[in-house]
């Protein structure tokens, strides 16, 4: 990946430096340069939060007026903050309306034991949740509880996706991350950790409302994919099987809903 530098003057869509940045809207190029990009104020303040984590912000000139105290901290950490006109902009920015900041950020993911040292109290693991909208809010949501971690594995979809980075609202940013390639290695890794592992199972044996007192321990949330759920030999390797109740008629609860009433039940035992 080329150097970044500062410039007074905007640059345009045409730049070098813009050019770049742009490729890391494919998945192969941030990988090889472990390199993302955090669309709008609140991913930047985020990215900024982290030490080392931002390599440099573009911003329009409006942004840069409308944004001066996130530029003011970008400038308290030695962080390059690069004027570019609105075309620009747009060409790095995948949102209907970008609000005219952009960081190119470090990848923020963590090796799994690392993530998972420190008797951890509570962790969310998705599982081939391929919805970057679903696991950005999994993410968010595990932040708004206070989790220690959250594991993305399988053929979860990339924690750097741009999609993934916005749905996160900056929490990406908050709570350690960690890639597994298997999740199967996920689930024993947690229980190898001290964690009890629930999947979030509908036909699960034990009902939600009823485990207050297996909710107090520490505890690792094992979450399937939007449309299968959890495979049989994946779920059968959880302590244990938890199924939210439904009273009325509604068939099912997508999954960050679900996620949402696990992770806040488990908040609540532990409080």
């Amino acid at each position: 990946m080329a150097s970044f530098r500062c410039d007074p003057t905007p640059l345009t869509s045409g730049n070098a430096r813009v050019k770049n940045a742009r490729r890391l809207a494919r998945r192969a190029f941030r990988s090889e340069h472990r390199l993302f990009l955090a669309d709008g104020p609140k991913a930047v303040e985020g990215a900024l939060s982290l030490t080392g984590c931002v390599v440099e912000v573009f911003a329009t000139p409006e942004a840069s007026t409308r944004y001066a105290e996130l530029r003011a901290n970008a400038i308290v950490h030695d962080v390059a903050w690069t004027p570019v006109d609105e075309r620009a902009l747009a060409s790095l920015s995948d949102a209907v309306n970008p609000a005219g900041v952009i960081a190119v950020c470090r990848f923020v993911d963590r090796p799994a034991d690392h993530v998972l040292d420190g008797e951890p109290r509570l962790v969310s693991i998705c599982a081939d949740v391929r919805d970057p909208g679903n696991a950005g809010t999994v993410i968010r949501t595990s932040d708004a509880v206070g989790v220690d971690a959250v594991v993305l594995a399988g053929s979860s979809v990339d924690a750097h996706n741009p999609k993934t980075v916005r749905a996160t609202v900056g929490s990406l940013f908050h709570v350690p991350i960690s890639v597994v390639d298997d999740p199967a290695d996920a689930v024993r890794r947690a229980q190898r950790a001290g964690l009890v592992v629930l999947a979030a199972d509908g036909a699960g044996e034990l009902d939600l409302f009823e485990a207050d007192e297996l909710l107090t321990g520490p505890t690792a949330w094992l979450f399937g994919n939007e449309a299968w759920g959890l495979p049989e030999e994946l779920a059968a390797l959880a302590d244990h099987r938890v199924r939210i109740p439904i009273t009325g008629r509604a068939e099912s609860l997508n999954l960050s809903t679900a996620a949402a009433v696990c992770l806040y039940a488990s908040a609540r035992a532990h409080r």
